[in-house]
């Protein structure tokens, strides 16, 4: 159940990688992981920037980086970094094989070339 803090520990991630990035065949710079309902959105620097997109659309207000190595939260609602929070359901990252940029065989060559700031 998703607590007064938008969170819901007890979801797992929606996949290895952003939902709509593959729907397209399209690639991500970084992941980010809705902590309401475990969306799996791109960053903002990636070319579709998913995870705010998927923040606007629901109001779902906090994501954690899908990031190996990472467990830093984002909150949209009050634009801040939450340093910490409440451990997710698993796993806590994409496949530490799985590079960034990815997913392995979609990043163009040039790939800097095409992110966001």
């Amino acid at each position: 159940m998703t607590s007064d803090t938008g969170i819901d520990p007890t979801v797992p991630p929606s996949g290895a990688g952003c939902v709509e990035c593959d729907a397209a065949g399209g690639w991500w710079f970084h992941l980010r992981r809705c902590a309401s309902c475990g969306h799996i959105g791109c960053c903002d620097s990636s070319p579709g920037g998913h995870a705010t997109a998927h923040f606007r659309s629901t109001g779902h207000p906090l994501v954690q980086s899908f990031e190996p190595g990472e467990d830093w939260f984002w909150d949209y609602t009050a634009d801040e970094l939450r340093p910490t929070g409440p451990r997710l359901a698993p796993p806590a990252s994409h496949p530490e094989t799985q590079p960034a940029p990815g997913p392995a065989g979609r990043v163009p060559a040039d790939w800097t070339r095409f992110l966001r700031s």
